[in-house]
């Protein structure tokens, strides 16, 4: 029944078609040459409703078919494009996010390199102070060893200057076996000291 609505909508529009040819200007009608033939105007348009008819009888179904699964087919991608916008959508205020976290991750990235440059730059200088000190007790005791082991260089050359110089003066007032007796005496009292 649809078909045969079909076929009659399109004969009547191909006679309207006709009608409004065949009533054009006066002067097309005058020349033969463009003058509309009405029997071959018929004979085609029979010819195309036959044809159309043929056509609608044999591939009806497959062309309805073709046309409602084609229309399926838009229908998925427009779905499926819906779908992908929305989550190219969330991804972009993702995106858009993180852009505006960046800021915030950047200033807390830096405080975080500030604060670990700062700790090693006062364990530095905590070392460095240690060293010094160190380094002042070594250099303290160092010279306190050198005093001292200048201090016994000077009574060792002393002892032995007071020596001479008694031995020479003993030698010159007392006899030998009293010059033995003053030097062990006096070197009792220089060691001992």
């Amino acid at each position: 029944m649809k078909r045969l609505h079909l076929v009659a909508t399109v004969a009547l529009v191909l006679g309207m078609v006709a009608l409004a040819y065949a009533s054009g200007d006066a002067e097309h009608a005058e020349h033969a040459e463009h003058a509309l033939n009405w029997k071959d105007f018929l004979f085609r348009v029979i010819n195309f409703v036959l044809v159309a008819g043929v056509i609608a009888k044999l591939a009806g179904k497959k062309l309805v078919g073709f046309f409602r699964g084609r229309v399926s087919t838009i229908e998925n991608q427009m779905s499926d494009l819906d779908t992908r916008k929305a989550d190219a959508s969330k991804r972009l205020s993702d995106i858009e996010a993180s852009i505006s976290n960046l800021a915030a991750e950047k200033a807390r990235i830096e405080d975080e390199y500030r604060r670990q440059g700062e700790a090693v730059r006062d364990s530095i200088i905590a070392a460095a102070e240690a060293k010094a000190v160190q380094i002042r007790e070594q250099a303290t005791a160092s010279a306190s060893a050198e005093a001292r082991a200048a201090v016994e260089k000077i009574r060792a050359e002393m002892a032995d200057a007071v020596v001479d110089a008694a031995k020479a003066m003993l030698q010159k007032k007392l006899s030998a076996k009293d010059q033995e007796k003053l030097v062990d005496e006096y070197l009792t009292k220089v060691v001992f000291n």
